[in-house]
């Protein structure tokens, strides 16, 4: 496993970019601008267009079937196809954005089945609720505009870091699939709704890309930051756990810079789950919750091993069954188990490695939703590069077209058996 970025040739290292020629005209105080603009502007277009694709079929799917309007508001209703975006985890986190925390364990009287505790809000981390109460603030939009508008620019920050990361294993064009695959991912409909997935993948890439060009500090900060958006970025802390070691032991930024950003990165999500624990008298009271009244817990692969045989042989009579929804999860998480191997062989550095391969293991062996697994496996962004280095062959028109073609699918795939065939 290579665990550096080389710095001459080789998968881990860009592609030249032509020659600037600009003239001296171009030379003023707005050059700087001009080259970011035409820079990135090609990776937020293209990002953009296949989304907005996407999202006009996701939002056409719901208010053509109707599905919706015989749902209760909170749990994927609404008056309009809209209201569906912030329905589920999203209407918790504007709860908690308007009224903030009050962390208990509430016993359901009788209860004896999996369902024993009353839903609390502290069971979702406080980064995307306290953004969207920052943005209201700020703008005078209400809370279902403000957690729009995080999600949207956060998915745009995300692309741009995804096209960061693998234009250093494949050059420009490698970098603008990865952009691309963004759009279309499974579990992308998520991307442009009032949950925190675009928030957390736009610090996670950020932190891997931070590690990646030895910028400790960042990398740390932003490590601290993904902790106190969503539990799974202790794959993310052991990422950079990893990185730092080797760099220690290579003597290669000295001790004081990777040791600070190993110290910092878990305060977020350790001191989340501790101040939880704090209030509510028990410091595993987090996780009490997450099993008593969402049924979700780690339970080693049990489930996904039931899920896999049942789906096999075309049974549906396990926890929490979807049949739809639970078919393309079991494809995505094959398509995962296909493209780690693809990855490792690229031998990318071991933050990459260490972030994918923990990601998966922490989705697979919970006991969940499992038709839910593509939306917590679309954080595993580093799956993309091994895609967006075979895309990167055909010609700009052909991936477009590739991509298109995806991104109207991806609003049925990713948005509508997500949000309306399951419970996101």
């Amino acid at each position: 496993m290579n665990h550096t970025i080389a710095p001459t040739t080789g998968p881990d290292t860009e592609e030249p970019e032509p020659a600037d020629h600009a003239d001296e005209s171009d030379r003023d105080h707005g050059s700087p601008l001009r080259r970011t603009v035409r820079h990135h502007g090609p990776v937020l277009a293209l990002y953009g267009v296949l989304k907005l694709i996407g999202f006009l079929v996701f939002m056409y799917l719901l208010d053509s079937s109707g599905d919706f309007r015989k749902k209760y508001p909170r749990f994927g209703g609404g008056a309009h196809a809209w209201d569906v975006l912030a329905s589920w985890d999203g209407w918790w986190y504007q709860q908690i954005a308007a009224h903030g925390y009050h962390p208990a364990l509430v016993h359901v009287p009788g209860a004896t089945g999996l369902i024993t505790l009353e839903g609390n809000s502290a069971a979702f981390f406080p980064l995307y609720p306290a953004a969207m109460k920052v943005v209201s603030e700020c703008t005078g939009l209400g809370l279902y505009g403000s957690g729009m508008l995080v999600s949207v620019v956060a998915s745009f920050v995300a692309a741009l870091g995804i096209y960061a990361v693998a234009a250093r294993f494949g050059g420009r064009r490698a970098g603008l699939a990865a952009a691309g695959l963004w759009a279309v991912w499974p579990g992308s409909g998520l991307e442009w709704s009032g949950y925190s997935e675009s928030l957390y993948v736009a610090l996670a890439v950020w932190a891997c890309h931070a590690v990646m060009t030895r910028r400790w500090l960042t990398a740390g900060i932003l490590t601290f930051l993904a902790g106190l958006n969503r539990p799974t970025a202790a794959a993310l802390i052991a990422g950079l756990a990893v990185a730092a070691l080797f760099s220690l032991r290579r003597r290669e930024d000295g001790v004081a810079r990777p040791l600070t950003a190993v110290l910092i990165a878990p305060l977020g999500l350790v001191g989340y789950l501790l101040w939880v624990g704090h209030r509510m008298g028990d410091y595993g009271g987090y996780f009490a919750l997450q099993k008593g009244a969402w049924a979700h817990t780690f339970d080693y692969g049990k489930q996904t091993l039931d899920v896999f045989t049942s789906v096999a042989v075309g049974h549906f009579d396990y926890l929490f069954a979807f049949p739809f929804e639970d078919t393309i999860g079991v494809g995505v998480v094959l398509l995962g188990l296909i493209l780690i191997p693809l990855l490792i062989q690229l031998r990318p550095p071991a933050v990459l490695t260490v972030y994918t391969l923990l990601t998966f293991a922490l989705v697979l062996g919970s006991q969940q939703i499992f038709g839910n697994v593509s939306r917590y496996l679309l954080p595993a962004f580093p799956l993309f590069i091994p895609v967006a280095l075979a895309l990167r062959r055909l010609r700009l028109p052909l991936l477009c077209t590739v991509l298109g073609i995806a991104a109207v699918a991806s609003g049925s795939y990713a948005g509508y058996v997500l949000f309306e065939a399951g419970v996101p």
